[in-house]
């Protein structure tokens, strides 16, 4: 396997499977729709790559030397979650009005990376893994990887987008959205244990 296609997967496995971002995009593309989901989708994707590029550049060794940055992160993405999941037990399931709501926008998306563990996982992994320090394959494996991750989370906002027009009646969307909720306490959970 050439280690272009190995990057691919990697950063496939990574970007596709459940974590808070793509709760988030799911959960988005259900209440506002494909469209108005994209902005969270773009976000997430320019934040991780971000965060990739900073890892491999050498933020994890500034971590390391400074744990109470990293304590503040830690707090800060269970904080995040907890908030996010807040929003989407309190939120009523009624679709349209004009006193709904916005769509999570692009700075949303990106913070959310920046507070998500498993978007630092899949970074420091990642980087650990493909570039060896080097710069070029650094530059390799975030073109690879910017485009991947894009899709990914826009797959949950699609799936969300879908199962919205089954979602007509509140009661259904206040059912995923609590749904939701308890997945993202979860996360949260986890970073506690």
């Amino acid at each position: 396997m050439s280690l272009s296609l190995s990057m691919a997967a990697f950063a496939l496995a990574a970007s596709i499977s459940p974590g808070p971002v793509n709760v988030v995009a799911l959960g988005s593309g259900a209440r506002h729709g494909l469209r108005a989901s994209m902005w969270h989708v773009t976000g997430a994707t320019l934040g991780f790559c971000l965060l990739l590029v900073l890892v491999g550049l050498g933020l994890h060794e500034l971590l390391l030397r400074w744990p109470h940055l990293e304590l503040a992160l830690h707090w800060g993405g269970v904080a995040f979650l907890l908030y996010m999941a807040w929003k989407l037990a309190c939120d009523d399931g009624q679709l349209g009005g004009s006193d709904q709501p916005r769509a999570p926008s692009a700075w949303h998306g990106a913070a959310m990376q920046w507070l998500n563990p498993k978007a630092w996982l899949a970074a420091v992994a990642g980087v650990g893994a493909y570039t060896g320090g080097e710069q070029h394959l650094l530059w390799l494996f975030t073109w690879i990887y910017g485009p991947i991750c894009f899709v990914s989370v826009a797959c949950w906002a699609w799936a969300g987008s879908v199962i919205r027009h089954y979602l007509r009646e509140p009661r259904y969307l206040r059912l995923l959205n609590r749904g939701l909720a308890v997945l993202l306490v979860g996360s949260a959970v986890y970073l506690l244990v």
